[in-house]
């Protein structure tokens, strides 16, 4: 996973609350085995019109929001179905970090461990936010090793990050990466805990 220290965006402000799994990736897009390729069905009711053609009046295919890395949301984003794919597809568009006044607890969880950075700020800093990006291009910088969001004109929010979620976005691990770190004593445990069954085949040409 992609170490996060410091992240300078483009701001999507997406104004809808209650923001469910379903509607960040719809159930349809849920057969691919890899990770990869959700990315062009983020938001795919929203973002297209029947016909295929893209929503004009879709945050995401307004010219000014073009390459946003930074989604801007209301409150009880990511509710819904615990469906891992949500975090793919956000991570796969480019998003790296998601604001909101609150998250579902799963998909808040699932969204450190897929390398997406979701920052909690209370509604009025949201709000403020929102207007800002309402008036024009808003770029953020956002610097998790000072726990800070700073705008062009100088403004700063400062957020908090549970110490262990933030210390392995830091260091990019995921759960394989943080497992990968004890692999020396995994080694040495796997290699004592066999002995004793090799001993015993040896001796009887079985194990019971």
């Amino acid at each position: 996973m992609e170490a996060f220290v410091r992240h300078q965006g483009i701001v999507a402000p997406l104004d809808r609350p209650n923001v469910d799994t379903d509607a960040i990736i719809p159930k349809q897009f849920l057969k691919r085995v890899e990770r990869s390729g959700f990315g062009q069905f983020l938001f795919y009711d929203w973002r297209y019109l029947p016909n295929g053609e893209p929503d004009p009046s879709f945050v995401l295919n307004q010219p000014r929001y073009a390459g946003a890395s930074i989604l801007l949301a209301r409150n009880n984003f990511g509710c819904g179905s615990s469906r891992e794919h949500a975090p793919w597809a956000l991570a796969d568009y480019g998003f790296k970090v998601i604001i909101a006044p609150s998250f579902a607890d799963i998909f808040h969880n699932n969204c450190f461990k897929n390398g997406l950075l979701p920052i909690v700020l209370p509604e009025k800093d949201v709000e403020h936010l929102f207007q800002q990006a309402g008036r024009g291009q808003c770029r953020l910088e956002v610097d998790l090793e000072a726990q800070v969001v700073r705008d062009d004109e100088g403004t700063t929010w400062r957020f908090q990050v549970d110490p262990y979620r933030r210390e392995r976005l830091l260091k990019g691990l995921d759960d394989i990466g943080v497992t990968l770190l004890h692999a020396d004593r995994i080694t040495t445990y796997e290699q004592s805990a066999k002995k004793p069954y090799q001993d015993v085949y040896r001796t009887t040409g079985s194990v019971t």
